[in-house]
């Protein structure tokens, strides 16, 4: 048997999903362990080797590769628990990343924080001054060698931050993504001065235009390279111990993985590792339920995350901001705040109530756990609401305490504000759907599309107690829920059905169009430097696709946008299809009317995917057909809409559904790992695969 499996660590469950070629799957959840996730990790592929009725010894036997969706390099970065980095760079550019290009005061914040000049300030520095040397050498815009570089003088500030305690060393030179000799000849100069010490290039990891923000990516990556290095080493170690004799993967932010062999070398590109799981999954749901416009919505334990599929496609950027820093990392595009289950609800010092941003976590969890945590949570108002039933939770396998969970709301909420608890809780899940409501408003307004326009998937262990709400304060017509075997787990079921995913770029700034020649041999270097990148992940691939695309602007504005280019060599008509595509993009993204076309077009980097195919993709399989009505198995008292307040509502086992089945709210549906609220005014109907299909039948 050949299995491929997803393993997704989040902060609150390590969720688990195995899948053959047959179409035979399942999927599993445990909570995580921090601060040792490996732990995690390891038990939940025994929980997995369970639910097929097979030992973990012939489980990792018979899989081709495990997918790992990984905290280690964004936990890293959050908490700065990091390597200490020295830094190397061109004489007089020592002070660049203090400057942070004028924009570190505000990079990343909202208005409301720009706008408090008082309470705003620079981060930390990436690197402290006394580990910054600079060396002599220049490289000009056009890649030419003005000023040789001086080797005995980068042997001796290499030796410096040694001495200095520098674990490992990050270089950008100047110009180096013009011509890379002199970054390269460095990283030869620190391997022969401190053998087996990191060593992070930006040519390597970040050849792109700018300065500030390339040294930064090449900084950050150097922080988090050792230490992703030093948790998948043992991991995989382990795994090889037990029988594994597979491929460890390691997801990107990009919605590819690649090799654990090949991930500590390009670390920074795994931060969006754990959140892009779930979007990649959709896009592979969406093609087999027919959608091309989908809004992915996953709500776990700690964070709610958001991001789209437009035409088929993930969204993507090709940067983001990290502790106020910009850095270049090509990334499926997922926003994200801290509203998940175990978002802690509190009322602040003026008597405002607020849910989240922080988080009871795994340990020790919401209230109704019982294992010591005394803050309430959206898990917690959930339960007291009615919708979770505290002895299914986890699928029977954790008893929740309503007595408990009431204490925390009524001693934290309820008290504090005047109010019952059932007022208490109905303040809190509404303010739960409407930030989440607020949150993917944002997401898909400010990519310039409609929200009616999209048909919304909900996954995650607490996703599908909410997403009816929130999606009718967004008037979406239709949501589907992930339910069987990847109900709750869909994220891992993403990293499962994932490819491998190698991102070139190279910038050349140059007015557009440019001559065809040099437009096509730009793409063509690329192309070859991930065919020989590919070759190195030693994978058999069913196929291997190519993205390309090029940040084109308005000449002299400082912001590009990124634009596809087809595949293959363009001639002066395809060069002129390729300004055009950027003139309807920026209006997308910015509205009718505002490009300006007598400005001009410049081309300043160039940028292409390869997508290695893999041979084995989880195939979700046919569910029976209904034969009757869906049949209650009992009904409860539950809260699902604060118009309507305390309402009777049919509880329904998932594991009795079948194709065809309708269930019209109120009502609730339980599943193993999750439990999908349907209000009052919506209808729920099992499609062909298992999935819940929710529709809005009135106001």
């Amino acid at each position: 048997m050949a299995y491929v499996i997803g393993i997704d660590i989040g902060g609150t469950f390590t969720d688990a999903f195995v899948a053959d070629g047959e179409g035979r799957v399942a999927g599993t959840k445990t909570p995580s362990t921090p601060p040792d996730f490996a732990q995690g990790f390891l038990t939940v592929l025994d929980e997995l080797a369970d639910a097929l009725g097979t030992s973990t010894g012939e489980l990792l036997t018979d899989t081709h590769y495990i997918v790992h969706g990984t905290t280690s390099t964004l936990n890293a970065l959050v908490t700065g628990d990091v390597a200490t980095v020295g830094f190397l760079t061109t004489r007089g550019h020592g002070d660049s990343i203090a400057i942070m290009n004028l924009e570190g005061r505000y990079a990343g914040l909202g208005s409301d924080r720009v706008q408090d000049m008082v309470r705003t300030d620079k981060p930390r520095p990436l690197v402290p001054p006394q580990l910054v040397r600079e060396i002599d050498e220049r490289v000009d815009h056009k890649g030419a060698v003005v000023v040789e570089l001086d080797e005995e003088g980068t042997r001796t500030a290499v030796r410096e931050l040694v001495a200095a305690g520098a674990e490992a060393i990050a270089v950008s030179l100047l110009w180096s993504f013009r011509n890379p000799a002199h970054e390269q000849r460095v990283g030869e100069i620190v391997a022969e001065e401190a053998p087996g010490l990191y060593v992070a290039l930006s040519s390597d990891v970040s050849p792109r235009i700018r300065e500030y923000a390339r040294s930064a990516t090449t900084i950050m990556n150097t922080q988090v390279g050792p230490r992703l290095r030093d948790y998948l080493r043992p991991l995989e170690a382990e795994l090889r111990e037990r029988g594994f004799g597979g491929s460890l993967l390691v997801m990107q932010g990009s919605g590819g993985c690649v090799d654990s062999a090949d991930a500590p070398s390009r670390a920074i590109t795994t931060i969006g590792s754990v959140l892009t799981g779930g979007v990649v999954g959709c896009t592979r749901l969406a093609d087999e339920l027919g959608h091309r416009n989908v809004i992915s919505t996953d709500m776990g334990g700690t964070t709610f995350l958001a991001g789209l599929v437009v035409d088929g496609e993930a969204v993507s950027t090709t940067s983001t901001v990290l502790n106020q820093y910009q850095v270049n990392v090509p990334m499926v595009d997922v926003h994200t705040i801290g509203a998940g289950g175990g978002a802690i609800a509190w009322v602040d010092a003026g008597g405002n109530l607020h849910v989240g941003p922080r988080s009871a976590g795994a340990r020790p969890g919401p209230a109704c756990y019982g294992e010591g945590g005394t803050d309430p949570t959206v898990t917690d108002v959930d339960l007291l609401l009615g919708i979770v039933n505290p002895d299914n939770f986890l699928g029977g396998r954790k008893q929740l305490s309503v007595e408990l969970a009431a204490d925390a709301v009524r001693a934290r909420i309820a008290e504090p504000l005047g109010l019952t608890v059932d007022e208490a809780c109905a303040a809190v899940y509404a303010i739960q759907n409407a930030q989440t409501a607020d949150l993917v408003r944002k997401v898909v307004v400010t990519s310039g599309q409609d929200p009616r326009d999209f048909v919304l998937y909900a996954f995650g262990g607490a996703g599908p107690m909410h997403c009816a709400s929130y999606a009718a304060d967004l008037e979406i017509g239709e949501v589907v829920v992930p339910l069987g075997p990847t109900a709750a787990v869909f994220s891992a079921y993403g990293l499962a059905a994932s490819d491998i995913v190698l991102t070139a770029e190279l910038s050349s700034p140059t007015n557009f169009p440019p001559d065809p020649a040099d437009f096509n041999g730009a793409f063509q270097q690329l192309r070859t430097e991930l065919d020989g990148r590919l070759a190195a992940q030693q994978l058999r691939f069913a196929d291997v696709e190519y993205r390309s695309e090029a940040d084109l602007r308005y000449t002299m504005q400082l912001a590009e946008v990124a634009t596809p280019v087809p595949v293959g060599d363009l001639d002066a008509a395809g060069l002129g299809g390729v300004g055009d595509a950027f003139g309807d993009r920026y209006e997308q993204l910015y509205g009718k009317g505002s490009g300006f076309a007598e400005a001009g077009l410049q081309l300043i980097t160039y940028r292409t995917q390869a997508v290695g195919v893999l041979p084995i993709r989880p195939r979700l399989t046919p569910v029976g057909a209904a034969d009757g009505d869906a049949r209650p198995v009992t009904s409860r008292r539950v809260f699902l809409d604060p118009r309507r307040g305390w309402q009777d509502a049919d509880i329904h086992d998932y594991r009795d559904l079948a194709e065809g089945h309708e269930i019209k709210g109120p009502a609730v549906v339980e599943a193993p790992t999750t439990t999908v609220a349907l209000p009052e005014g919506c209808v729920g109907r099992v499609d062909r695969l298992g999935n819940l299909v929710i529709r809005y039948t009135q106001a």
